[in-house]
C-alpha cells in the first residue's frame, strides 16, 4: 500500500487534493470520558466551580474542528459547512458520551475534524472536573462513520451505544 503522505524519498508531504472533485463530506467520532459518580452528578447539576462542563466542551470541541489543520500536520484547512458536538451523560458507565459530527462540501474528508473535535471535548471535560476528580480516564476514540469521497461510506459496526 503507498502512503498518500509520503514522497518517492520518504518525505512528507501535504497531499495535492487540486485535482479531486467536490463532494459532500461527513464524519463522526465519538468519545468518552470515565469518572468518579459523584464528578459526574456535579456535571448533571452543574456544580462545579469552573462552570458549564458540557456547554464548555461542546464549545471547545467546536473549535478545535475548525482549526484541526493547525495542529495536525498536512491536514488540509477545510470549509467546514457544519460542526456538532453532543454530550451525554451515561448514569449506568459513569461517562460523558461525546460525539463530534463534521460536514463539508471540500475535496478531502473531515475524519480528522471529527476526531480533533471529540478529542477537545473530552480534554476539557478533564480539565474542567481535574479539581475533584483525578481518576479520570479519556478512552475509546474513534470514527464511527464517514461518507463521501472515492472511498464511499464506512460505518463501524457493532460498538455504537449512543443514547443522546
Amino acid at each position: 500500500m503507498e502512503l498518500s503522505h509520503i514522497d518517492e524519498k520518504g518525505n512528507a508531504r501535504m497531499v495535492d487534493v487540486s485535482g479531486k472533485e467536490h463532494t459532500v463530506r461527513e464524519a463522526t467520532a465519538s468519545g468518552r470520558v470515565l469518572m468518579d459518580r459523584k464528578t459526574l452528578d456535579l456535571i448533571v447539576s452543574n456544580g462545579l466551580p469552573k462552570g458549564d462542563v458540557l456547554s464548555t466542551a461542546r464549545i471547545a470541541g467546536i473549535m478545535a474542528a475548525k482549526d484541526t489543520y493547525r495542529l495536525i500536520p498536512m491536514c488540509h484547512n477545510l470549509p467546514l459547512d457544519g460542526v456538532t458536538v453532543e454530550l451525554y451523560p451515561d448514569l449506568e458507565r459513569c461517562s460523558i458520551e461525546i460525539r463530534a459530527t463534521v460536514r463539508c462540501v471540500w475535496k478531502t474528508g473531515v475524519e480528522m475534524e471529527a476526531l480533533t473535535a471529540a478529542s477537545v471535548a473530552c480534554l476539557t471535560v478533564f480539565d474542567m472536573c481535574k479539581a475533584v476528580d483525578k481518576n479520570m480516564i479519556i478512552e475509546d476514540i474513534k470514527v464511527l462513520r464517514k461518507t463521501g469521497g472515492k472511498s464511499g461510506t464506512f460505518e463501524r459496526q457493532g460498538e455504537d451505544r449512543w443514547q443522546g
